[in-house]
């Protein structure tokens, strides 16, 4: 018998195909009337799309969001949100400008209305991880969870597959976590299981054939259950080590997301063979972290982090900064372990066996 608690996070969905349309009226529901669209300078145009359909009720367009969710970032940010009486959030694009808006929530508690266009999935969670002084540090509270997000496949189908994959990827590490948390429930890990099968068949083909519309679909729907997993439950050894070296070597998030899941599941494998179990039947491999790291081959992502940036000497400085103070992990941090997991990582070795 299994003791647990769980609870159900608020948050209107609205998913299909051409569902922006609707953004006006969802805007509407939520009372803003002079809202910020937030997006990263990349996606300015995406941006200025968002403004004209919302029309007078786009207040500011704000173009500045990053990866890592720099303080520095959101307080620029928040000072806009004064000088132009700014009362709720509408950000596009993926995990960078998510970021930001829920860092901007977190100190105003204005509402906010995500449209991803990635498979980030921190659009549905209370959690926001903001960098300052080479640190990465991760807070909760109700105030960071947006009000509505609306996912139209539609937006997704121009990703560029080297994102598309990597993004996948992240997003199935929310999942595999959510698996072994401290605080793990039935229904998350329904959600996880489902997640977790349908991204991992699906990302080879988005990656492939960008504009198949039904894989599109698929990789979204997983990413959105991946993304409820990670708002339901803790996180354990995976995030705590990207966190640390994104915060460190400013890393790219999903690429290193990518890179480091294999190894952390491996290391973890020894203290959860029920979770190995269902993994092995949901990817049909007797080495779920092995497929992991395979299906980031096939998906063309970079598998080391020497390629992301890192640099050798980092491998000793990241050990010692995830032995401080640890997430909650199914197996107990062991130096000589925890730094063979980053040497492997850092050299694209396949993961080892726990």
């Amino acid at each position: 018998m299994r003791d647990f608690t769980y609870i159900g996070l608020p948050a209107r969905v609205v998913f299909g195909s051409g569902t922006i349309a609707r953004l006006p009226d969802e805007v509407g529901r939520l009372g803003i009337r002079r809202a910020m669209v937030l997006t990263t300078p990349h996606q300015e145009a995406e941006g200025r799309e968002i403004a004209a359909m919302l029309g007078e009720s786009a207040a500011h367009l704000f173009t500045g969001a990053t990866m890592h969710t720099p303080v520095s970032v959101t307080e620029a940010a928040l000072k806009l949100v004064r000088d132009q009486r700014i009362d709720g959030f509408v950000a596009i694009g993926g995990g960078s400008t998510t970021g930001l808006a829920k860092a901007l929530a977190l100190r105003t508690d204005l509402p906010q209305l995500i449209v991803p266009t990635t498979y980030a999935g921190s659009e549905m969670t209370p959690v926001v991880g903001e960098t300052a002084d080479g640190e990465k540090v991760t807070r909760s509270d109700p105030a960071i969870l947006p009000e509505t997000v609306i996912y139209d496949v539609d937006l997704t189908l121009g990703l560029p597959p080297a994102i598309t994959g990597t993004s996948g990827v992240n997003a199935m590490a929310h999942a595999v976590e959510a698996l072994y948390a401290q605080n793990r429930n039935p229904i998350t890990d329904l959600m996880a299981i489902e997640a977790l099968g349908t991204l991992y068949h699906a990302l080879p083909v988005v990656v492939a054939a960008p504009g198949d519309k039904d894989a599109r679909a698929d990789a979204l729907y997983g990413a959105w259950l991946c993304g409820i997993c990670l708002g339901a439950v803790g996180m354990a050894l995976h995030h705590k080590l990207c966190h640390a070296l994104g915060g460190m070597f400013d890393l790219p998030h999903s690429e290193l997301h990518t890179v480091i899941l294999p190894h952390a599941l491996a290391y973890n494998a020894p203290a959860i063979p029920e979770v190995m179990a269902r993994l092995r039947d949901t990817f049909g491999s007797d080495d779920p972290a092995r497929a992991l790291y395979d299906l980031a081959g096939r998906i063309g992502a970079k598998r080391a982090l020497a390629e992301l940036g890192m640099p050798e000497s980092g491998i000793d400085a990241a050990t010692d900064r995830a032995l401080a103070n640890p997430y909650w992990n199914p197996r107990p941090l062991e130096r000589a372990a925890l730094r063979q997991l980053i040497a492997d990582a850092y050299a694209g070795n396949p993961p080892s066996p726990g």
